[in-house]
């Protein structure tokens, strides 16, 4: 399992301690990953995922994981979460055309 966010994207980024003396050697910086449960309102379901501390805090800013994905890039996404818009997408355009 790869060292990114399925939601933002946010992955392994690579830089250099340096050191009092100026000394440069390579470093890398992992991005803080939580594995959580998110519920879709949408389909009812609830989904593990391993999202960032800081895509968690959007998440919930933007007012659900329905939402968050709706507005997010599908470059951005994992496979597992561009399904996931895809299905409530497709339930939301269900429901409009139904009402």
């Amino acid at each position: 399992m790869s060292r990114s966010c399925e939601l933002t994207g946010k992955a392994v980024q690579s830089g250099n301690n340096v050191s009092h003396a100026n000394n440069k050697t390579r470093r890398r910086f992992l991005p803080n990953l939580c594995n959580v449960t998110l519920i879709s309102d949408a389909l009812g379901q609830s989904y593990r995922l391993r999202v960032s501390a800081h895509a968690l805090r959007s998440v919930e800013h933007r007012g659900g994981l329905d939402a968050f994905l709706l507005k997010a890039k599908d470059g951005e996404l994992s496979m597992r979460a561009r399904l996931l818009k895809r299905q409530i997408a497709k339930k939301n355009t269900g429901e409009a055309v139904a009402a």
